[in-house]
């Protein structure tokens, strides 16, 4: 077995993992990435980038529907080719894992192909193909990432009933389709197939759909989901999902009443789970909560060198705050003058089904829950120039603030392009503005981004065009 000796060892090529590296590499540190599958992860190969490629087609298709109001004509008629379409978004993704890899070598950072196994603190085993390698390091960040979550009864067998993965490269266009779970990733391929014509029912336990969001926007994409012709059942639970030679079917219990829906397809969107399993970490005495491993703010774990960050470290499960805590990781292990922890009420979310959702701090129930005097502001797209000039007039601006001091708590958007703008208030969490500062920063005009400005004013009663 041959032996490697590494000063940081990071196990997983996802976000978080890849980011650590290349900050570790940047600091002088020799650093080994042990990956089995794909560098970038779940994410690049899996979620946010290849979802995202296939919304941008269904994007399209929405916007091509819509061409005689736009003074234009599509000849022919409008049709669309799904294999091309999941093509494209495969693509996209094996460009950008090849990006990945020549960061990898770029920094001088050798790749490691296999599973990793901890044998004890700074020590690895990694069986490949053909071998096992020994690797040791001081440092080892554990990286591994998550996976779609199970429940008793609702197993996908990844033929009718999908996860994420047989969504993303679906085997028909389903003329019918259930979804089961309404966060992010549900609510994106609900978007996308039923903007391509499937026939959509999504099902949320909880009271309403979205329900990390602030309940107002919450509501309003309720509103629109059904005006695009989706069906929702919120406080439903589903009792069995059982597939069969024409689809799938689903019994729900909603508040008592039993109801039956029958899909070509079923997509579970019910969460997400730390990857945990074979690691070595009970062995160990790893500190392991409900499939996350416990860390401090710094991402170290309880036992002296071994580390963990992003989805396997626990909420939220975002890939921009997995790379953030990479860095931060890292740089504290080097004693980098100056690295903050992770301050997890600045980490901006969205969601890039049609309209768009994002959001950074507090909803404003949670922020008068903490106790605060808020003042809440909103302006509607409809009053906005860019918005009316796209035709994308369904939307909402809201700002939360503390009403004695003028701190920006929370700000949450729906409508077009807001995945882009949130990151504006995302920053002035993070600068500590208050009102004042918005209030006198200029925006430009005509954009979207003249609506942040004037959701401000609005909570402050200063408003200039509503």
């Amino acid at each position: 077995m041959s032996v490697s000796s590494f000063d940081v060892a990071i196990i997983g090529g996802g976000p978080g993992g890849y980011v650590a590296a290349i900050r570790a590499a940047q600091l002088g540190f020799k650093t080994c990435v042990i990956e089995r599958e794909h560098l970038g992860g779940i994410c690049l190969n899996w979620g946010c980038i290849p979802t995202k490629a296939l919304l941008r087609s269904s994007e399209l298709y929405h916007l091509m529907a819509r061409a005689e109001e736009f003074g234009l004509s599509v000849q022919g008629g409008l049709s669309f080719d799904l294999q091309k379409i999941v093509e494209r978004s495969r693509k996209v993704a094996k460009k950008l894992s090849q990006g990945i890899g020549f960061l990898m070598k770029k920094h001088k950072i050798t790749v490691i192909e296999g599973h990793a196994r901890l044998q004890a603190p700074g020590q690895i085993e990694v069986e490949g193909d053909r071998e096992y390698r020994q690797i040791t390091a001081p440092h080892i960040i554990i990286a591994t990432g998550a996976r779609a979550r199970t429940l008793p009864g609702l197993e996908p067998d990844g033929k009718r009933i999908w996860t994420y993965k047989e969504a993303l490269q679906p085997d028909i266009m389903p003329r019918s389709l259930i979804v089961i779970g309404s966060g992010a990733i549900g609510v994106d391929f609900a978007s996308f197939f039923n903007t391509l014509g499937a026939e959509t029912t999504v099902v949320e336990l909880v009271e309403r759909i979205l329900p990390v969001e602030d309940e107002e926007i919450s509501k309003l994409a309720h509103k629109a989901f059904q005006k695009q012709g989706m069906t929702l059942h919120t406080g439903t639970k589903v009792t069995s999902l059982t597939a069969h030679e024409a689809g799938v079917t689903a019994v729900l219990d909603k508040g008592g009443e039993q109801i039956t829906v029958h899909a070509e397809r079923a997509i579970l969107a019910i969460g997400i789970t730390g990857n945990v399993e074979n690691l070595g970490l009970e062995e160990l005495g790893v500190a392991v909560e409900k499939g996350h491993i416990v860390t401090d703010r710094w991402g170290a774990a309880n036992i002296a060198g071994i580390y963990a960050i992003g989805d396997v470290a626990g909420a939220p499960w975002l890939a921009h705050k997995a790379s953030h805590e990479g860095v931060v990781c890292v740089e504290r292990i080097a004693g980098v003058s100056g690295v903050h922890p992770l301050n997890k009420a600045n980490i901006p979310g969205c969601t890039y089904c049609w309209p768009q959702i994002a959001s950074v701090g507090l909803t404003e129930s949670a922020a008068r829950a903490a106790g605060h005097d808020v003042r809440i502001g909103r302006f509607p797209y409809q009053a906005n120039g860019k918005a009316i000039a796209l035709g994308e007039t369904e939307g909402l601006i809201k700002t939360v603030f503390d009403a004695k001091t003028g701190e920006l708590l929370g700000a949450h958007m729906i409508g077009a392009e807001v995945t882009e703008l949130v990151q504006g208030f995302a920053l002035a969490r993070t600068l500590e503005t208050t009102e004042a500062e918005l209030m006198q920063t200029i925006f430009p005009h005509p954009t979207l981004s003249e609506m942040m400005h004037e959701s401000v004013l609005d909570a402050f009663d200063k408003v200039l065009h509503i």
